[in-house]
């Protein structure tokens, strides 16, 4: 699991502790790593966490972790893309990408290609990635420009590539769906609303708007989390592939306009291999 160490992700790998399944987590930080284990071990006493350390700006250590990780587990029963981040200011990786696209769709597709093949063998098996209705605010895509924009951005202007790489998210899920259709993998991703922890991290404000939302009981994000959990271990979802998912009560989401768009998806897919081949 990816993004396990703040947010909704943090609560999940927690809740994923407490259905006992092993976590292997991969995060940046290793101080935030460790205080995520703490937390989860006061609630879960013997729960079996392990970390592997990536930067998502840096493309070359995910394909690091990813072999690291394929070498040491014989199996991988769920896959869950859900580390992310909303930029207010553009940021350019060493790698040449915008750090939005980088994070929060290059990475995740180039780790979930890594340990595609572990995935299949280890059938039953998950794949769940974090998209968001964000995505609607994306005003289209297209691959050949989008995967490579590098241009500067204002706060109000980074609702746009947020959405974008969301919508890329929701498109690469359904896609994969197909691509592994009939190999025991499935593929769903979701929305999982609105959620105040970390929210805005880099907003001046995000602090005390925090606080004052959890005292109105606004954006709880146990109800984010919970979503994540249900598509990544609930029976119901055994056989399910190539859904897009609502954080109410699971309900089917249609993708915005050019998401829902097989050619698109696959013209998406193809630019984005291309994109990360030098990585793989």
């Amino acid at each position: 699991m990816t993004g396990g160490t703040n947010g909704i992700g943090r609560i999940a790998a927690a809740s994923l502790a407490a259905l006992g399944y092993r976590l292997v987590l991969i995060a940046r930080s290793e101080i935030k790593a460790e205080a995520t284990r703490r937390e989860i071990l006061q609630v879960v006493a013997d729960a079996p966490i392990d970390f592997f350390y990536t930067d998502f700006t840096r493309l070359a250590t995910v394909a690091e972790a990813a072999s690291a990780i394929a070498e040491k587990y014989e199996r991988i029963d769920v896959l869950i893309n859900n580390a992310g981040i909303h930029a207010f200011e553009q940021r350019v990786t060493a790698d040449g990408f915008s750090e939005m696209v980088s994070v929060n769709y290059l990475a995740p597709w180039l780790l979930t290609a890594l340990l595609s093949q572990r995935l299949v063998a280890s059938v039953p098996s998950r794949i769940v990635t974090v998209a968001s209705e964000a995505s609607r605010r994306s005003r289209g895509l297209n691959p050949d420009i989008d995967l490579y924009d590098t241009s500067p951005f204002t706060r109000l202007g980074s609702s746009v590539i947020y959405g974008r790489t969301k919508l890329m998210d929701i498109m690469f899920s359904i896609e994969l769906s197909r691509r592994l259709a009939s190999s025991g993998v499935t593929a769903n991703c979701l929305d999982p609303g609105f959620n105040v922890t970390g929210l805005g991290r880099e907003l001046s404000f995000a602090a005390p708007l925090e606080r004052l939302l959890n005292f109105l009981r606004i954006g709880d994000p146990n109800r984010g989390a919970g979503i994540i959990v249900a598509l990544a271990t609930q029976p119901r979802f055994a056989s399910v592939s190539g859904g897009y998912f609502s954080v109410k009560d699971a309900a089917p989401l249609v993708p915005a306009a050019s998401g829902g768009d097989v050619g698109a998806q696959r013209r998406l897919w193809n630019a984005t291999a291309s994109a990360v081949e030098a990585f793989k």
